[in-house]
């Protein structure tokens, strides 16, 4: 790991002063960008997160991709993690904390907008960011692709029937337009040209060529990505600073949901023998979250200036900093996953 990976907490940390200082001072450059926008998805924000993720597709290598059929269970235990047990201990944590531990310090109108918004973004799996994730634990790109594929698959069935079951809302409007271009801009799109670009330079150069490339592109992925956190603190600054003890209320289930997930799915990965390009990778598509349609299905149910959308964007502003503390963990317990005891995964 490079100097600059190494400190990378450090970087992030740098990005969210200056993307809230400049979101402070200069709200009409923000105002103007979030604006930007195609099916409730900010083009600005896509176009850094497909710099991120295009490097990483470049390890996708087909012909790996029909073995993954054989290892069923690291793709298993993402699915029962995402769909069996994240969305309800989200809601879970929503009631608890909103319905007793919190009512002194929101009102009950707020308390049912912070848990609507909490349950959204519990409903909604990774689909983007993930790969980012993956790439900085080492994780099996071809794997990776497929949990993110088949979760994708299901969350265009199952994300408006358990999203309306737990809110108790039977007519819950799904932004459709927001989940097919999210799906397209930030799986299809870069995946295509990873493939392409990997057949082109394999012919070419061969491995030692495509490695090359590989690595000149390294430093666009870490860029993205702090460029990427700037924006998300930029356009929230206001937020930030205006009601940070309602943003630090609604951390607090949010904080505790990432962190219980990542430990219920890295130890049943753990138990289940898997090997630690799997297990990392399945256990934080589990933790980060789809927060595009989060946003988008709270602003379109509740309103822009509601507490849920309020709770989605807090998910989105605690996301990053969590997810590096993750990976640092997992990279430091990757001793966990003897590969002299690996079996079927």
């Amino acid at each position: 790991m490079g100097l600059f990976e190494r400190f990378l907490s450090i970087w992030v940390g740098l990005s969210i002063l200056v993307g809230v200082g400049l979101g402070n001072f200069f709200p009409f450059v923000f105002t103007w960008v979030s604006r930007l926008e195609w099916a409730g998805v900010n083009l600005v924000v896509a176009l850094l997160i497909w710099l991120m993720i295009y490097p990483m597709m470049l390890k996708v290598d087909p012909s790996c991709l029909k073995d993954v059929g054989r290892k069923p269970k690291g793709l298993l235990l993402t699915l029962v993690v995402n769909w069996l047990i994240k969305p309800f201990t989200m809601a879970a944590l929503g009631v608890f904390f909103f319905k007793y531990v919190f009512t002194g310090w929101v009102t009950p109108t707020e308390a049912q907008e912070y848990i609507a918004g909490m349950i959204l973004l519990g409903v909604a799996p990774c689909t983007a960011m993930v790969f980012v994730w993956s790439h900085l634990t080492d994780g099996d790109a071809n794997y990776t692709l497929v949990q993110v594929s088949v979760n994708d698959i299901i969350l265009v069935f199952a994300f408006a029937p358990i999203a309306g079951l737990l809110l108790g809302v039977t007519n819950l409007k799904v932004p459709w337009e927001t989940l097919f271009a999210s799906v397209v801009i930030f799986v299809v799109v870069p995946l295509l040209a990873g493939l392409w670009t990997r057949h082109r330079l394999m012919r070419s150069q061969g491995e030692q060529g495509l490695e090359r490339f590989a690595g000149l592109l390294k430093p666009t992925s870490m860029i993205g990505l702090l460029l990427t956190v700037v924006l998300l603190f930029g356009f929230q600054a206001k937020t930030l600073l205006s009601q940070p003890t309602k943003v630090l209320l609604i951390a607090v289930p949010l904080l505790i949901q990432s962190y219980g997930i990542f430990a219920i799915a890295y130890g049943l990965a753990r138990a289940l023998k898997l090997p630690f390009e799997v297990a990392a990778p399945a256990a934080m598509i589990g933790t980060s979250n789809f927060f595009e349609l989060a946003v988008a299905v709270a602003i379109s149910l509740f309103g822009l200036s509601s507490g849920a959308a309020l709770a989605t964007v807090v998910g989105v502003l605690i996301e990053v900093p969590v997810m590096l503390s993750l990976v640092a963990f997992a990279n430091r317990t990757k001793s966990w996953f003897d590969p002299s005891k690996r079996e079927g995964v």
